[in-house]
């Protein structure tokens, strides 16, 4: 019987370095396969790294996910800096399985239990762990699993989850160590991918901003005139100085610029460059814009410089403003204020004539034309009145300081007072009512609705046939009351509507009389109405005759008010 091998004999020898040679296979083996991993590691980080868009860097990085760690299915989840859930990206699954998995009923809570996970995870069935932490059981989630959460600089921005390890084996340490450096990489592509499609949201936002601005803006190359961009404004702004199929931008470069001093600047000689190298910044400056053939518009500009390193001008930021709309209105101004000087004129000079007249020959006078120069006078003094009023009013509207003192009171009381001062100012129109009865009580200042009333019967009474119906009706508009004044005068058309409540707008028809007060009427019922909460409109058919002013005023809260009467009507029953 032999004996066990001598120590430091042949076969020790010869088992020593068959050991040895195994253990080098081993640690070659192994060599390569951690070099494959890094190389497929490397591989999947410069994948991730190609786009800047976030949906593709998620389903790049789902995917390299599962092919470094040999899974069959994964999902990215990523969350926002309050820690909810903000994209979901899976990778592996067909049709079928990701519309189950999708319709987990507790799937919101399942994500953000598994977000919650500090660090790498390692599982043999995901369903039975996520069963014992009290989630329902489901086929879907009976599968190995690995997971580990996404950081960047220290700050979670999602996490991976995987599962089905190829050959229905279970996810390896080795699988755990390259996940979590992979982790990192994705981290770096994800919080980049972000940053990208936050720059590029507020660059889509800044671009609405300045293409919807009422403002014109172009910038425009220095040296060649050509436009790098230019807003809608702007294009308007230049289109009206135009040939028919001429582009704007050709006619920056050839348009002539007038500057508030008398200087001239053509574009086509002069660049911009080296107007500006001159003049710098240009703040807010009157300037004419004309084309070749004499077509001219009136502008505000704000030019400012962008220069190179060197100092040089590169490109030229202009803002522009159309004062065309304000010269309209300051025509409009003058011609309402010769308008107000000829009304106020003409009571004057009736005021003064009859005081001559009482005065020159108070003597030869019968008391009864007495009584008529003093009549004549008290009548023009309220016509002044009325008219100076209207003017007050228009200028608290403008600064804001047009104030009501709203009470409860009847509709119907408010409609029968404004028609009888109507009527007794000299109205000629029949006011026709129709109310219903059960009207709620509003609130109102009831001085104020009677003149708002009382303005646009007269409005009615202008644009109508003498001795034509106007119509005052009413009706219950949920928290308030639609009240409307209908009148047979011809229609008004559609285009004109939305101007007719604004201040010195010309009348849209045809009207008897008019003057200051028909200028200032509408504007002042709008704001009245709006400084009671309500709204005014008008309708018309445009060719077809007649038209409809309608405006809102609020209902009494009467649960409210008697709320508010109880305590105190309490208090007065005591001792």
């Amino acid at each position: 019987m032999r004996g066990p091998p001598v120590m430091g004999g042949p076969l020790t020898r010869t088992w020593e370095v068959s050991a040895g040679m195994a253990t080098n296979e081993e640690l070659g083996r192994e060599n390569r396969q951690l070099r494959e991993r890094l190389t497929k590691l490397s591989e999947a980080s410069l994948r991730i790294s190609e786009s800047l868009d976030i949906d593709t860097v998620l389903r790049e990085v789902a995917g390299s996910a599962r092919v470094l760690c040999g899974a069959g299915v994964g999902v990215i989840t990523t969350v926002d800096d309050a820690g909810e859930l903000q994209d979901l990206v899976t990778s592996g699954f067909s049709p079928g399985e990701r519309e189950r998995f999708m319709a987990l009923p507790y799937g919101p809570e399942l994500w953000k239990y598994l977000s919650a996970l500090r660090g790498p995870r390692r599982l043999s069935n995901l369903g039975s762990h996520v069963d014992a932490a009290g989630f329902p059981g489901d086929e879907t989630l009976s599968r190995s699993f690995l997971g580990t959460p996404i950081r960047h600089r220290g700050v979670q921005v999602g996490s991976f989850f995987l599962g089905d390890k190829e050959g229905g084996l279970e996810f390896t340490s080795e699988d755990e160590e390259i996940l979590a450096l992979f982790a990192s990489q994705a981290g770096a592509a994800i919080a980049n991918a972000r940053n990208y499609r936050a720059v590029e949201r507020a660059r889509t936002d800044l671009e609405t901003l300045v293409d919807t601005s009422p403002v014109g803006v172009a910038v425009l190359d220095s040296r060649s005139g050509k436009a790098a961009s230019v807003n809608r404004e702007a294009r308007r702004i230049v289109r009206g100085l135009c040939e028919p199929g001429q582009p704007e931008e050709d006619l920056l470069k050839v348009m002539r610029v007038r500057r508030a001093d008398g200087r001239e600047h053509e574009l086509d000689r002069y660049p911009l460059g080296e107007i500006l190298q001159e003049a710098g910044t240009v703040r807010v400056e009157e300037m004419v814009l004309e084309a070749p053939d004499g077509r001219r518009v009136n502008t505000l500009i704000n030019a400012t410089p962008i220069r190179s390193e060197r100092g040089d001008v590169e490109a030229v930021v202009v803002t522009m403003q159309d004062l065309t709309p304000l010269e309209e209105l300051e025509v409009l101004r003058a011609e309402f204020l010769g308008m107000v000087s000829h009304e106020l004129q003409a009571p004057l000079s009736s005021i003064w004539g009859s005081a001559a007249t009482a005065m020159e020959a108070a003597a030869g006078l019968r008391p009864a034309e007495t009584m008529q120069f003093f009549r004549i006078i008290r009548e023009q003094a309220d016509h002044m009145r009325e008219l100076i009023g209207d003017l007050l009013d228009a200028a608290h509207m403008e600064a804001g300081r047009l104030s009501v003192a709203a009470e409860p009171a009847s509709l119907a009381a408010v409609v029968d007072q404004a028609r009888n001062l109507y009527l007794s100012g000299g109205g000629r129109n029949p006011v026709l009512i129709d109310l219903p009865p059960d009207l709620p009580r509003v609130l109102v200042d009831t001085q104020r609705i009677v003149q708002v009333l009382g303005n646009l019967l007269a409005n009615a009474a202008r644009h109508s046939p003498q001795l034509s119906p106007d119509r005052v009706a009413a009706a219950r508009d949920g928290d308030h009351v639609a009240v409307s004044v209908d009148d047979e005068g011809p229609g008004i058309p559609a285009e004109r509507l939305p101007h007719l409540f604004r201040k010195f707008a010309q009348g849209a028809r045809q009207a008897r009389g008019g003057g200051v007060r028909a200028g200032l009427g509408l504007a002042i019922c709008k704001g009245l109405v709006e400084a009671h909460g309500g709204r005014i409109w008008a309708e018309s058919a445009g060719n077809g005759p007649g038209a409809r002013f309608t405006f809102t005023v609020p209902v009494v809260d009467e649960a409210g008010l008697g709320a508010a009467a109880g305590p105190a009507a309490g208090a007065a029953d005591g001792p």
